[in-house]
């Protein structure tokens, strides 16, 4: 049944990646899918929950490779600064690591670990960790449960969660099958920019009313013109499901002015809800 959205202005942290200086931390990328970027000119980590609050955000998703370093003495002034600037750090996200690699998959399930340890010092209710980068099988999906629900017992404190994200989870028949064999140990984040398709909609509809957490994806329907019409049709879909979570912005587009564009995000945004 339709509800109404929480309209609670969030965003995950992507989103301002360019305000950052395109900051990626030494150690935090080990697939190389993001590059290593201490060259500097971008906003401090530290900094960035005043501005969240200054721009109106009261909760954030921050992703785990902005984090200079990880020593529990710096993680107390990252949460001290959440915690000053009233935003609420709703989810912690680790945007690397695979648990299902054919070679490290141990080694990387031991690397996530880690990073969940710093999101228990940040004092994140949650974690997300992606849950494997081969291609869906029924061994795929039953090694993927096996070690998520092992860091979820591993860390009792926090609640480690999960997104339809990378190259196991690539639909709703697989998402599905691998949260019956997680047996609600592990929660779900959905993105709604991560599935393409002329059926994203329908797959989106068929999983997230589980979702706990959401990262909804403003792409552009020309350069510097934001998709009005998918957020839209995402967002709608989200309350028409149920889902009962945050609204966490992504702003997937060209332009430099990520504050003004997540600020056109939320204008469309309310237009569903409310």
């Amino acid at each position: 049944m339709a509800h109404t959205l929480d309209p609670t202005k969030a965003l995950h942290t992507w989103s301002v990646f360019r305000t950052m200086g395109r900051f990626v931390a030494p150690g935090s990328a080990p697939s190389g899918v993001l590059t290593e970027n201490t060259s500097g000119g971008g906003l401090d980590l530290l900094e960035l929950p005043g501005q969240l609050a200054e721009h109106g955000f009261a909760s954030a998703q921050l992703c785990h490779f902005y984090l200079p370093r990880t020593e529990s003495a710096y993680l107390a002034e990252v949460r001290d600064a959440f915690d000053t600037a009233g935003v609420d750090l709703e989810c912690f996200l680790v945007d690397d690591g695979d648990v299902l690699h054919p070679d490290n998959g141990e080694q990387q399930q031991r690397w996530l670990s880690g990073w969940i340890d710093v999101a228990e010092q940040l004092g994140a209710p949650r974690v997300r960790v992606p849950a494997g980068d081969q291609a869906p099988s029924d061994e795929t999906i039953a090694l993927s449960a096996r070690r998520l629900r092992a860091l979820a017992a591993e860390y009792q404190g926090i609640r480690v969660i999960t997104e339809n994200w990378k190259s196991l989870l690539i639909d709703a028949d697989v998402t599905q099958r691998l949260f019956e064999q997680l047996e609600g140990e592990v929660g779900l984040l959905i993105d709604t920019g991560n599935w393409t398709g002329e059926d994203k909609y329908d797959q989106i509809a068929a999983v997230a009313g589980r979702a706990e957490c959401s990262q909804v994806k403003a792409r552009e329907s020309a350069p510097g013109v934001l998709d009005a019409v998918d957020l839209t049709r995402a967002l709608t879909v989200l309350r028409d499901v149920g889902y009962a979570g945050r609204i966490s912005y992504v702003y997937a587009g060209t332009d430099d002015d990520e504050w003004g564009r997540l600020d056109e995000m939320h204008a469309i945004a309310r237009t569903v809800t409310g």
